[in-house]
């Protein structure tokens, strides 16, 4: 469905005709710029935006059926860009992404979200309250766009970046290593981190084409020269973030070496008493057993301290094997 549509000149908001393509007429004659704003749009929604302003259908299928990487393609008449905002989920300690899609052409941005992750509305207001930034076209509002996914990113990797210490703690606690759900949280986050960087990843090359740092030659068509400096700012932002969660997924990967190194020393560690308190319970099953046997002719049978001191042996030989396993740390 169509969430806003209006036309901006000068960095000012206002009141346009209903139809796209006065809309368009009218804001391309005074030097201005239409946006429209779109969430999950048909395919029978879409089709009127797309004749207006004569949208690539390579680019209008991808619109609409998302699932896309974030990248930057450029069309004849537009340009397409899709950025995959991330939302930090507390209640489930859990990561999840939607998708922007930008079309911008000559006097237009049309917006199409998926996903109820990262409003575009924040974004829209905050263009309303900078005139001066809103003064510099389409432009400007892929510039927000794009500030806003990369600042949000970074907060995104603060909130991964606490829930890691706190793994991190009960991995390395006397007692909480050893629980059965420990691995299957080390690797649910890992998981976490994998959803993040699908969207941080792919970010890089759109952005450095857009700041003008990728190869020398002229910037990218419907995109003010002059903005180049805001997107090196994003890119710059988008590089802390990339070192960020690749902190994290060695940090992870880390905890779950370590997490199975726990384990095989307590299995070890297990295995020692299991074998101790075994060899322990041998020596008098043994000499019962020798005792046991019905022989006719044997020593000390008819003696009448064989009892007493056949226990008295066992007893002896139990505690001088408990000592031993207890010195080498096996009890």
């Amino acid at each position: 469905m169509i969430v806003d549509c209006a036309v901006y000149r000068d960095g000012h908001r206002t009141e346009g005709p209903e139809d796209f393509s006065d809309a368009l007429a009218e804001a391309r004659a005074g030097g201005g710029f239409v946006w429209i704003g779109l969430h999950e749009p048909t395919e029978k929604e879409f089709d009127h935006v797309t004749r207006e302003f004569g949208l690539h259908p390579l680019a209008v299928e991808d619109a609409l059926k998302a699932h896309q990487r974030p990248k930057l393609e450029i069309y004849d008449d537009s340009l397409f860009l899709v950025f995959k905002p991330v939302v930090y989920e507390p209640e489930s300690d859990a990561v999840s992404s939607g998708e922007v899609m930008v079309f911008l052409g000559d006097g237009f941005v049309v917006t199409v979200r998926h996903g109820e992750g990262a409003p575009l509305a924040a974004v829209r207001h905050r263009l309303e309250h900078e005139p001066q930034l809103l003064a510099k076209g389409p432009t400007a509002v892929v510039y927000a766009i794009a500030d806003a996914t990369v600042d949000h990113y970074l907060d995104v990797a603060t909130e991964l970046q606490t829930d890691l210490e706190e793994l991190e703690a009960e991995v390395f606690s006397p007692d909480g290593g050893g629980s059965r759900n420990t691995a299957s949280r080390i690797y649910r986050f890992k998981r976490q981190i994998l959803e993040f960087r699908r969207a941080t990843g792919p970010l890089g090359p759109p952005l450095t084409r857009l700041a003008g740092t990728s190869a020398p030659g002229p910037g990218v068509p419907f995109v003010d020269d002059r903005a180049r400096p805001f997107f090196r700012d994003v890119s710059d932002h988008l590089t802390r973030v990339d070192e960020s969660v690749e902190g994290l997924d060695r940090l992870v990967t880390d905890i779950l070496s370590a997490h199975l190194a726990q384990m095989s020393v307590r299995q070890n560690d297990d295995m020692r008493k299991i074998s101790a308190w075994a060899a322990m319970a041998a020596v008098p099953t043994m000499i019962a057993g020798i005792y046991g046997m019905n022989f006719e002719h044997m020593p000390e049978l008819r003696w009448v301290w064989s009892y007493p001191a056949v226990v008295a042996l066992m007893a002896g030989l139990e505690v001088l094997l408990y000592r031993l396993f207890k010195h080498r740390g096996w009890l």
